[in-house]
């Protein structure tokens, strides 16, 4: 399973990259995810993707659709949809179904669709929309179990026994009928979720065996109506509540098959297990990677090779950086424990950016309180570029890291301490104002 790096483009450059191409699949979705502000436009897997903005200036009513470069109406795109539809509502946490679709020479945008619409959440701030390393579901059992998980999140507060049904297929598809028995015996025991510990709980108090209850209660019951045998009366609210109950457990199921079973990470799971400085170790020796990796300390710079004095591009993601950070001088100044200290200075060295790169822990942390500017030497430009960056980077901005022939590198983002944080552009105007005066009195 590949985690790659997926490009974005937000806001009025996105809608930019149709450019002059003719042919595209328009669909409307519905969605539980936190849906783009604006407009957002990314690579993922080979293919093109527009997610337009719910708070677009043409926008009549939050209506979310996905544009796709397609040189006419058939399957084979939709069917790209589906399955890109499934990846990204899995690894957002919930869920994204197509719920109508039209081909056309240009990109057409859904006015209103009410099915769509109900419950949209739209994601707050412009840049907090990001599907950055979610994975590429290359194993087809896999892709099978998110299509249906797709299935059953979507119709979980819309129809609970076909939901039910859905999220059993996630596990049905997996295993032949002896296997599969034995997987849920065996999950049960390990499921934390409250709802569904509590459902089983219940069950086996009552002396019911969960797994046969599950499948025959469950799946078949819902699956048929054969005379003689149980079934999910639509007109019963015994069943109806019975299923809604079983639920929890199902789901749970369903899910922990796809997180640890089949290994698809979400975007909280690849938070905190995935490792940012892995572009970076193939421009250093195995050796200092290795040695870095367990906690010591690489005495000679040759190590690092190419790391060691490289040009480095920093950013506050995804926007392209200003010009005196596109091409920064890059230099390690010492480290310790599987860390590097290194600095990055534009070509007059009036302003230096520092950062920890802890390669034994993955993480890339942005060094603020040791970033300075020359206020000697300062233009006018180096206070609005250093200030613009430092008040973003508190204000939860993502720094990215770019050496070439690498993909980018991101940092954590900053928790402020002691620091009150203020809007960027407003600190920029002051730092300028000040100075210009200091400047004025010179």
């Amino acid at each position: 399973m590949r985690i790659p790096y997926v490009p974005h483009v937000i806001g009025d450059e996105a809608m930019a990259k149709v450019g002059h191409r003719q042919g595209w699949l328009s669909v409307s979705v519905a969605a539980s995810i936190a849906w783009p502000e604006q407009d957002v436009w990314i690579e993922y897997d080979g293919a093109e993707y527009i997610l337009r903005g719910a708070k677009r200036a043409s926008a009549k009513k939050p209506v979310p659709c996905i544009h796709t470069p397609s040189e006419r109406s058939d399957d084979v795109a939709l069917a790209r949809v589906y399955r890109f539809t499934s990846v990204l509502g899995y690894f957002l946490g919930g869920y994204i179904d197509v719920t109508s679709r039209t081909w056309g020479t240009w990109p057409i945008d859904y006015v209103t669709l009410d099915e769509s619409v109900g419950g949209l959440v739209i994601q707050g701030g412009m840049f907090n929309f990001n599907c950055n390393h979610m994975p590429v579901i290359e194993d087809d059992q896999v892709r099978k179990a998110l299509a249906f998980l797709r299935e059953g999140r979507r119709l979980r507060h819309v129809h609970e026994p076909y939901s039910f049904l859905s999220y059993f297929k996630v596990i049905e598809s997996q295993f032949n009928s002896n296997d599969r028995k034995d997987w849920v015996e065996t999950a049960l025991d390990q499921l934390t979720e409250e709802d569904a510990v509590k459902r089983i709980e219940e069950l086996r108090e009552q002396s019911i065996n969960v797994n046969k209850h599950l499948y025959e209660s469950g799946r078949c019951a819902v699956a048929h109506a054969s005379i003689g045998k149980d079934i999910v009366d639509p007109d019963v609210p015994a069943d109806r509540r019975r299923i809604a109950a079983d639920l929890s457990i199902i789901a749970a199921l369903a899910n922990r098959y796809i997180r640890l079973d089949a290994g698809v990470p979400d975007h909280m799971t690849l938070y905190e297990t995935r490792d940012r400085t892995e572009p970076w170790h193939a421009l250093m020796t195995p050796t200092a990677v290795a040695t870095l990796k367990a906690g010591g300390i690489v005495e000679s710079t040759d190590d690092l090779g190419k790391l060691a004095e490289a040009m480095v591009s920093v950013r506050l993601w995804p926007e392209a950086p200003p010009e005196q950070f596109a091409k920064m001088s890059f230099l390690v100044e010492g480290g310790g424990e599987g860390s590097l200290i290194v600095m990055a200075h534009n070509e007059r060295k009036t302003i230096v950016l520092r950062f920890l790169v802890d390669v034994k822990t993955g993480h890339v942390e942005p060094l603020l309180m040791d970033s300075n500017m020359d206020q000697l030497h300062a233009t006018e430009k180096d206070v609005e570029d250093f200030h613009r960056y430092f008040h973003s980077v508190i204000g939860n901005r993502i720094v990215e890291l770019t050496i070439e022939g690498a993909d980018p590198v991101d940092c954590n983002v900053v928790i402020p301490v002691n620091i009150i944080p203020q809007v960027p552009e407003e600190a920029v105007a002051r730092a300028l104002e000040q100075f210009r005066r200091n400047r004025a009195m010179q």
